[in-house]
Protein backbone atom coordinates (compact mmCIF):
# COMPACT_ATOMS: atom_id res chain seq x y z
CA UNK A 1 0.00 0.00 0.00
CA UNK A 2 1.31 3.49 -0.79
CA UNK A 3 2.09 5.89 2.05
CA UNK A 4 -0.13 8.94 2.54
CA UNK A 5 0.31 12.11 4.54
CA UNK A 6 -1.38 15.44 5.01
CA UNK A 7 -0.53 18.03 2.36
CA UNK A 8 -2.89 21.01 2.73
CA UNK A 9 -6.34 22.32 3.54
CA UNK A 10 -8.01 24.35 0.78
CA UNK A 11 -10.53 27.04 1.70
CA UNK A 12 -13.00 28.90 -0.52
CA UNK A 13 -13.42 32.58 0.22
CA UNK A 14 -15.09 35.55 -1.45
CA UNK A 15 -11.89 37.51 -0.58
CA UNK A 16 -8.81 35.24 -0.43
CA UNK A 17 -6.44 38.08 0.54
CA UNK A 18 -8.62 39.17 3.48
CA UNK A 19 -9.01 35.56 4.59
CA UNK A 20 -5.23 35.02 4.41
CA UNK A 21 -4.66 38.15 6.48
CA UNK A 22 -6.90 36.68 9.20
CA UNK A 23 -4.72 33.55 9.46
CA UNK A 24 -1.57 35.68 9.44
CA UNK A 25 -2.83 38.02 12.17
CA UNK A 26 -4.58 35.52 14.40
CA UNK A 27 -2.33 32.46 14.16
CA UNK A 28 1.01 33.73 12.84
CA UNK A 29 0.71 32.02 9.46
CA UNK A 30 3.27 33.12 6.89
CA UNK A 31 2.21 34.04 3.35
CA UNK A 32 4.26 31.98 0.90
CA UNK A 33 2.68 33.13 -2.33
CA UNK A 34 -0.13 34.82 -4.21
CA UNK A 35 -0.85 34.00 -7.84
CA UNK A 36 -3.59 34.11 -10.42
CA UNK A 37 -4.74 30.66 -11.52
CA UNK A 38 -5.51 29.76 -15.15
CA UNK A 39 -9.26 30.24 -14.52
CA UNK A 40 -8.71 33.76 -13.11
CA UNK A 41 -9.12 32.91 -9.44
CA UNK A 42 -6.61 34.22 -6.91
CA UNK A 43 -4.68 31.58 -4.94
CA UNK A 44 -3.03 32.56 -1.65
CA UNK A 45 -0.66 30.07 -0.05
CA UNK A 46 0.05 30.14 3.67
CA UNK A 47 2.39 28.17 5.92
CA UNK A 48 1.21 27.55 9.49
CA UNK A 49 4.16 25.96 11.28
CA UNK A 50 4.69 23.45 8.50
CA UNK A 51 1.03 22.97 7.55
CA UNK A 52 -0.17 24.36 4.24
CA UNK A 53 -3.37 26.39 3.86
CA UNK A 54 -4.53 27.41 0.38
CA UNK A 55 -7.26 30.02 -0.12
CA UNK A 56 -9.07 30.77 -3.38
CA UNK A 57 -12.31 32.17 -4.69
CA UNK A 58 -14.91 29.39 -5.21
CA UNK A 59 -14.90 27.68 -8.62
CA UNK A 60 -17.33 29.05 -11.20
CA UNK A 61 -18.37 25.48 -12.02
CA UNK A 62 -18.11 22.34 -9.85
CA UNK A 63 -15.07 20.19 -10.50
CA UNK A 64 -17.37 17.18 -10.76
CA UNK A 65 -20.77 17.62 -12.50
CA UNK A 66 -23.59 17.21 -9.99
CA UNK A 67 -21.30 17.84 -7.02
CA UNK A 68 -22.29 20.11 -4.14
CA UNK A 69 -22.41 23.85 -4.94
CA UNK A 70 -18.94 25.34 -5.24
CA UNK A 71 -19.35 27.74 -2.34
CA UNK A 72 -19.60 24.92 0.22
CA UNK A 73 -16.77 25.13 2.68
CA UNK A 74 -15.18 22.41 4.79
CA UNK A 75 -17.08 21.56 8.01
CA UNK A 76 -14.13 22.57 10.19
CA UNK A 77 -10.45 22.01 10.71
CA UNK A 78 -8.49 21.80 13.94
CA UNK A 79 -5.52 23.75 15.25
CA UNK A 80 -3.70 22.38 18.28
CA UNK A 81 -2.29 24.62 21.01
CA UNK A 82 -0.43 23.97 24.25
CA UNK A 83 -2.58 26.35 26.33
CA UNK A 84 -6.20 26.62 25.20
CA UNK A 85 -7.26 29.16 27.80
CA UNK A 86 -4.44 31.56 26.87
CA UNK A 87 -5.13 31.07 23.14
CA UNK A 88 -8.85 31.80 23.55
CA UNK A 89 -8.17 34.88 25.67
CA UNK A 90 -5.64 36.25 23.15
CA UNK A 91 -7.89 35.63 20.16
CA UNK A 92 -10.86 37.26 21.88
CA UNK A 93 -8.79 40.39 22.49
CA UNK A 94 -8.11 40.42 18.72
CA UNK A 95 -11.85 40.35 18.04
CA UNK A 96 -12.34 36.67 17.15
CA UNK A 97 -15.88 35.37 17.64
CA UNK A 98 -16.16 32.04 19.43
CA UNK A 99 -19.25 29.98 18.68
CA UNK A 100 -18.49 27.42 21.39
CA UNK A 101 -16.55 28.16 24.53
CA UNK A 102 -14.00 25.77 26.02
CA UNK A 103 -15.43 22.35 26.84
CA UNK A 104 -14.06 18.84 27.36
CA UNK A 105 -13.44 16.75 24.24
CA UNK A 106 -12.21 13.18 23.85
CA UNK A 107 -8.76 13.32 25.42
CA UNK A 108 -8.71 17.08 24.99
CA UNK A 109 -10.28 20.45 25.66
CA UNK A 110 -11.82 22.19 22.67
CA UNK A 111 -13.39 25.49 21.58
CA UNK A 112 -14.75 26.58 18.20
CA UNK A 113 -14.35 29.95 16.48
CA UNK A 114 -15.41 31.49 13.17
CA UNK A 115 -12.94 32.75 10.58
CA UNK A 116 -13.82 34.84 7.50
CA UNK A 117 -16.16 33.05 5.12
CA UNK A 118 -17.80 31.36 8.12
CA UNK A 119 -15.00 28.79 8.30
CA UNK A 120 -15.31 26.87 11.56
CA UNK A 121 -12.00 26.25 13.38
CA UNK A 122 -11.63 23.91 16.32
CA UNK A 123 -8.91 24.90 18.80
CA UNK A 124 -7.80 21.98 20.92
CA UNK A 125 -5.40 21.20 23.72
CA UNK A 126 -4.61 17.52 24.15
CA UNK A 127 -4.70 16.06 27.66
CA UNK A 128 -1.48 14.63 29.09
Amino acid sequence: MPNYWFDHVHLNSPDPIKTAEFYEKMFGARRVGVREMADGRTLVGLDLNGSSIKVTHPRAQPLVPGAAPTDYEIEHFGLRTGNLEAAVDELKTKGVKFVQEIRPGVGSKIAFLLAPGDILIELLEMSD
